[in-house]
C-alpha cells in the first residue's frame, strides 16, 4: 500500500512539473493544480476544534468488531479497484469523521444542522437519510457536474471540498481529457476590441469615462469544465410510486431529470446497505447512463451477495431472479454475507418547526445583478409574506424598479402582489375560491375615484364575467360563455353632478349614464343580417344603433338606427312611430317602404333593456364600490389559515382565539370586564362557595340556553332586516314600472341611484346573516369549552 501511495505521488510530481513548465495550455493535458483549486473563505476560517466532541457518543469514537472487518472489506475493495482501474482517480469511500475515526463521512449530520457547516456531500447524506426514512429507494452520488450545478446559491465557485488539491479527480470515466478548444473567432474579437477602443477614444472627448458591462447572459467558457466535483442524490423509481428516476440537487432542493446535461459524470453511488462504483462511459454525461444497480457489468458492487437487499426486492423480482431458490435459501445466503452495520452516528431529529424554518432564522436574502431575493419561512411574518423579489435599477440596490411579493395561507387568498414602483401600479393576484371569485386587481389606491382593473374567475360567476375595467369616465367588461354571445359591454358616463341639500351640504350624485355600448359573438343559429354584432345606447341623444353581422361575400354590415321621441311628446300619451324615427340600411337589399309596426315593436323591446342595463350598469358600480371595501378591510385585518393537520400550530390559534374572544361581550352582552358572565345563572341557584353536581350541570344549561337565544335573536333580527329590505326594493321596482313613462331623466337617474344603493345595503345584510349562520356553532362550542374549563365548574363538569 505504501509503495503504491509513493508511486502515485511521484506521477503527480512529474505532470505538475509537466505543467509548469508548458507554455501553452491549450496544447497539454490538464491537471489541477493545488494553487488553482479554489476552496471559499468560510470553510477555511471555520475552526473545527470548536466541535465538542467529547459530548458524542461512543459510536463517534470507537469502531465495533463488524465495523473493523467491513473497513478491511473496503481497503481490499479499494486495492482491488486501484490495480484494475488505474486511470481512475481514489474511490470517496471511507474519510474520517470529525473525531478523527473511520469510516464515516466527513462529519455526522447532527454537526451539519448544529454548526450550519457542510459540502455538498454531507448535504447528500442528509437529504438521502431523510429520502430513505420516507420510503423512497435513495442513493447519495460522488461525480462530477457543471459550475452552475455545483455552486451553493450561485455564490461559490467550486464546492468546498475537504481533501487535498491533487486529488481531485478527472471528468467522467477516461484519465486523459484535453481541455476544450477556443471556439471564440480570432476577426471577431479583433472587431471587438476595435469597437472599444472606439468607444473609449469617444468617452475621452466627452470628458467622461462610462464602464463597459458585459452583456448579461453571455457566458465565458468554463476553464474548470469537466473538474468540479459534486455530490448528489439519485432517487430510482419504482417505491412510493416514483414513475422515473431523478436527481436531486443538495444545495438547491430541486428535482433533476438524469437527462440534464448539468450533470457531466458519476463515479459511484452508496447509501445504507451497499457501494456501487459506475463501469459505464460517462462522455455524454448522465445521459445514457442505465441506472439498474443490479447489472453487474455497469455497476461493481463492494459488498458480497445480491446487490440489493431482499427486503428492497418484490415477490415477483424475486421469483424472476432466483426462480430455482426457495424464500429460505434466499435468506440463508443473505444472513451469511457481510452486509452494512448499523449508522455510527444519532439519528437525525428535527422539529416540525425547524422544518418549517428551512433556513437559519426563518429568513434567507440572497443578492443578484440589480435584484434582491428574500425569502421567510411560513407564518414568519403576520401578512404571510414567503418571498420578495426587487428589481433595481441600478447595482447599488437603492432605486427600486418593480417588487414581487407571493404570500401563502392568507385567508382572502391572496398569493401573490406586484408593485410598479415608477406606475405606482398595484397588482394583487388571488387563487381560486375567494369570496368575490376575485383573480386579479390592479389599482394605484383602494379609493373608488380611481382606475380600477379586476379580472374574475368566470366560471365560478352567474354573468360569465372575466375582466372589468373602471376609471372616472368609462366602464368596460368582459364575459365569457354567456348564453346571448355578449362578450363586451362599454358604458362611458358623464360628470358628476353636486346636489346641494337644505343644510347647505353639497355631495357627489351617481355618474350619469352618456352611452352604453355592447359587442355580441356570432349566433350561428341566426342569419347574419339579423344577428345583433353591436347595439349602441346613446342616453343623452336619445338614439339606438344597432349593427348586424356581416353576412358571408358582402363587406359591409346592415344597420339601423332607431329615434325616440322627445321627452315632451311621450309624456302622458302613447308614443307614435313616424318613418323619421328610423334610419335602416340593409347589405345586399334595395331600398324599400319600411313597415312602422315591427320597427315599433323593436324600440319599445330596446327601451325596455336600456333600463335594464342601466339597472346592471349601477349593479356593477355597487359591486366594485364592494369589493374595494371588503379589500380596505381584508387589508386592515389580515388573517392566516391554519390547516386541520397542522395540529400544534392549530393549537396556538385555538389558545389565541380563546386569550382574544371576549366571552363576555360576544356573548352574553356585558361590556365591562370586570363582571362576571355566570353572576347572573349563579344568583338563580343561591351560589355561595360550592356547588352540587346538580347545581353545576343546571348553570351550565342555562347559560347555553340563553347564548343559543342570543344567537337565534340576532340572526332572526338580520333576517327580518334582509326579508324587509328585499320587500321594499320589490316595491321600488314595481313602482318603476309603472310610472317609467312618466319619469324625466333626472328622475329616472335618481332612482337608478337609491336603487343601487339598496342593493348595496341588501348585499351587506346578506353577507352579515352568512356570516352569524357560519360562526354561531363556534361560539356555542367556545363558550362550552369555557364552561368546562371554569374552576367553579370544572369538578363536575371536567369529565362531562
Amino acid at each position: 500500500m505504501d509503495v503504491l501511495e509513493e508511486k502515485e505521488e511521484e506521477e503527480q510530481r512529474e505532470e505538475l512539473k509537466a505543467l509548469d513548465s508548458s507554455d501553452n495550455l491549450q496544447d497539454v493535458e490538464t491537471e489541477v493544480s493545488e494553487e488553482q483549486v479554489f476552496v471559499p473563505s468560510d470553510v477555511l476560517d471555520f475552526d473545527w476544534s470548536s466541535i465538542d466532541t467529547s459530548q458524542l457518543p461512543s459510536l463517534y469514537h470507537t469502531n465495533s468488531l463488524k465495523e473493523e472487518k467491513l473497513l478491511l472489506v473496503a481497503e481490499h475493495f479499494l486495492q482491488q479497484y486501484s490495480h484494475l482501474c488505474p486511470d481512475r482517480k481514489l474511490l470517496f469511500l471511507h474519510p474520517v469523521n470529525e473525531c478523527g475515526l473511520q469510516p464515516s463521512k466527513l462529519y455526522s449530520p447532527t454537526t451539519i444542522l448544529k454548526y450550519q457547516r457542510g459540502n455538498c456531500f454531507d448535504f447528500s447524506v442528509v437529504l438521502c437519510s431523510l429520502l430513505l426514512g420516507a420510503g423512497y429507494d435513495a442513493y447519495c452520488v460522488h461525480g462530477y457536474a457543471t459550475r452552475q450545478m455545483c455552486s451553493l446559491d450561485e455564490t461559490l465557485e467550486l464546492c468546498p471540498l475537504l481533501m487535498k488539491p491533487q486529488e481531485v479527480p478527472k471528468y467522467g470515466m477516461k484519465s486523459r481529457i484535453k481541455p476544450l478548444p477556443d471556439q471564440q473567432s480570432m476577426f471577431e474579437l479583433q472587431q471587438e476590441a476595435k469597437k472599444k477602443a472606439e468607444t473609449e477614444a469617444a468617452q475621452k472627448n466627452k470628458g467622461r469615462e462610462e464602464e463597459q458591462v458585459t452583456e448579461v447572459g453571455k457566458l465565458k467558457r468554463d476553464p474548470w469544465s469537466g473538474l468540479r466535483v459534486h455530490a448528489w442524490v439519485l432517487v430510482l423509481s419504482g417505491k412510493r410510486e416514483v414513475p422515473e428516476t431523478f436527481f436531486i440537487n443538495p444545495f438547491t432542493g430541486n428535482s433533476h431529470s438524469t437527462m440534464d446535461e448539468h450533470f457531466l459524470g458519476i463515479e459511484s453511488v452508496w447509501n445504507h446497505r451497499n457501494y456501487w462504483v459506475n463501469m459505464q462511459d460517462c462522455r455524454n454525461g448522465c445521459k445514457d447512463l442505465i441506472f439498474d444497480l443490479g447489472d453487474t457489468l455497469r455497476w461493481e458492487v463492494m459488498l458480497s451477495g445480491s446487490n440489493r437487499s431482499l427486503q428492497q426486492l418484490s415477490d415477483a423480482e424475486k421469483e424472476k431472479r432466483f426462480p430455482d431458490r426457495t424464500m429460505d435459501d434466499m435468506q440463508e445466503k443473505e444472513d451469511m454475507s457481510l452486509d452494512m452495520p448499523q449508522s455510527w452516528v444519532a439519528p437525525i431529529q428535527i422539529s416540525p418547526r425547524e422544518f418549517e424554518t428551512r433556513c437559519s432564522q426563518g429568513r434567507k436574502v440572497t443578492l443578484y445583478k440589480q435584484a434582491k431575493l428574500e425569502k421567510w419561512a411560513p407564518y414568519l411574518n403576520e401578512n404571510g409574506l414567503v418571498k420578495r423579489l426587487t428589481i433595481y435599477a441600478d447595482s447599488d440596490y437603492t432605486e427600486a424598479v418593480e417588487v414581487r411579493e407571493w404570500f401563502k395561507n392568507r385567508e382572502d387568498l391572496l398569493v401573490m402582489r406586484e408593485v410598479n414602483k415608477q406606475t405606482q401600479v398595484t397588482t394583487d393576484y388571488f387563487s381560486p375560491g375567494h369570496l368575490l371569485s376575485l383573480k386579479a386587481h390592479s389599482y394605484k389606491s383602494l379609493e373608488p375615484k380611481s382606475e380600477h382593473v379586476m379580472e374574475f374567475y368566470h366560471e365560478a360567476r352567474v354573468d360569465g364575467l372575466q375582466k372589468r375595467v373602471e376609471d372616472v369616465k368609462e366602464m368596460t367588461e368582459y364575459f365569457v360563455g354567456r348564453d346571448d354571445f355578449l362578450h363586451v359591454r362599454q358604458t362611458v358616463f358623464g360628470k358628476r353632478v353636486k346636489k346641494v341639500h337644505l343644510a347647505g351640504t353639497s355631495i357627489d350624485s351617481s355618474r350619469p349614464i352618456v352611452q352604453i355600448k355592447e359587442c355580441f359573438h356570432r349566433n350561428l343559429e341566426k342569419p347574419a343580417d339579423e344577428d345583433v354584432a353591436e347595439r349602441i345606447f346613446l342616453i343623452t341623444e336619445e338614439t339606438i344603433s344597432l349593427t348586424y353581422h356581416l353576412k358571408d361575400k358582402y363587406i359591409t354590415a346592415s344597420k339601423k338606427d332607431l329615434f325616440k321621441a322627445a321627452e315632451d311628446d311621450r309624456r302622458g300619451r302613447e308614443t307614435v312611430m313616424t318613418p323619421e324615427m328610423c334610419i335602416i340600411y340593409e347589405a345586399g337589399c334595395p331600398e324599400k317602404a319600411k313597415k312602422l309596426l315591427p320597427l315599433y315593436e323593436l324600440l319599445q323591446e330596446l327601451t325596455k333593456e336600456e333600463k335594464q342595463l342601466k339597472l346592471q350598469v349601477q349593479q356593477s358600480e355597487a359591486e366594485v364600490l364592494n369589493i374595494l371595501e371588503i379589500r380596505k378591510n381584508e387589508e386592515n385585518d389580515i388573517k392566516l389559515s391554519v390547516s386541520m393537520y397542522n395540529t400544534a400550530r392549530s393549537e396556538m390559534r385555538a389558545h389565541q382565539y380563546e386569550a382574544t374572544n371576549t366571552i363576555e361581550d360576544e356573548f352574553l352582552g356585558q361590556k365591562e370586564q370586570g363582571q362576571d358572565y355566570l353572576a347572573p345563572f349563579l344568583i338563580q341557584i343561591g351560589y355561595r362557595e360550592k356547588m352540587t353536581k346538580g347545581q353545576a350541570l343546571r348553570v351550565r344549561d342555562n347559560c347555553l340556553t340563553d347564548l343559543k337565544h342570543r344567537l337565534i335573536n340576532k340572526v332572526n333580527i338580520i333576517q327580518a332586516r334582509f326579508e324587509k329590505a328585499v320587500e321594499e326594493l320589490q316595491k321600488k321596482e314595481q313602482w318603476f314600472q309603472e310610472k317609467r313613462d312618466q319619469l324625466s331623466t333626472e328622475e329616472e337617474g335618481d332612482f337608478l341611484t337609491r336603487y343601487s344603493e339598496a342593493m348595496f345595503h341588501i348585499h351587506i345584510l346578506a353577507l352579515r346573516l352568512n356570516r352569524e349562520k357560519q360562526v354561531a356553532p363556534q361560539k356555542y362550542l367556545a363558550l362550552e369549552e369555557k364552561l368546562r374549563k371554569d374552576p367553579r365548574l370544572a369538578e363536575h363538569l371536567g369529565h362531562a
